[in-house]
């Protein structure tokens, strides 16, 4: 048998290999879904949704605005109509879409108009964007819910879909960096700095008083 002949089995078993794991993550793609919140901070919304089980990963971001590929001072400046956003991966056969708005409804003040606790300005407010009339209906029923449930008007809005830009790489995952930053509480390691940021700016005292044990994330500031 030639050296040619004796390669081909083993050359084979590759390629059916790779076939595989090709068809493998195809697959797996293909029962990922994505959803696109608005609350605040949108280091805060990345760091609450990456700890639910189900979700994939979470991306901060910008979206609902009209200035292309928009950098974070333009947008938190006010120049760009964007908000602070975060575009969520998750596997619907571990956590439904319905849940996932659910949570998202108790970890904000969604009576608030103006911005998140101390983030204020449009690039701070609340919404929920939708890419189908599906989803449309889902956010429409938890804004409802939510609003029996506080007994008060809920301003945040639900969306159409536009583009989403994701953030310069210093804003992922912020809450777990580790390299050295200087901030108003002195020179911190990043999710250090973090974590003063979200204490100080009262994220998580003001969701437990509008929602009580209802609030999801608010021990993640605690």
């Amino acid at each position: 048998m030639t050296r040619t002949q004796t390669m081909k089995p083993v050359l084979l078993m590759i390629a059916m290999a790779i076939g595989v794991m090709v068809q493998c993550r195809t697959a797996e793609a293909a029962d990922r879904a994505t959803a696109v919140f608005a609350g605040g901070c949108f280091w805060c919304v990345e760091s609450d949704f990456e700890s639910v089980p189900g979700v994939v990963e979470a991306v901060s971001g910008f979206t609902g605005g009209h200035v292309e590929n928009p950098s974070y001072r333009q947008v938190t400046r006010g120049d760009t109509g964007h908000y602070e956003a975060v575009q969520i991966t998750y596997d619907p056969a571990r956590v439904s879409y319905a849940e996932l708005l659910h949570l998202f409804f108790r970890s904000v003040d969604p009576t608030d108009p103006g911005g998140q606790f101390c983030d204020r300005g449009d690039a701070y407010r609340t919404a929920v964007f939708v890419a189908d009339p599906a989803e449309q209906a889902a956010a429409e029923a938890a804004r409802a819910e939510a609003q029996a449930e506080l007994g008060a008007p809920v301003v945040t809005p639900v969306l159409p879909q536009t583009a989403f830009y994701e953030a310069g790489g210093k804003h992922q995952d912020y809450y777990k960096g580790t390299r050295r930053v200087i901030t108003r509480f002195g020179i911190k390691q990043q999710a250090d700095a973090y974590k003063a940021y979200r204490k100080a700016c009262g994220r998580d005292r003001r969701v437990r008083a509008l929602w009580g044990d209802e609030a999801p994330f608010a021990a993640h500031g605690s």
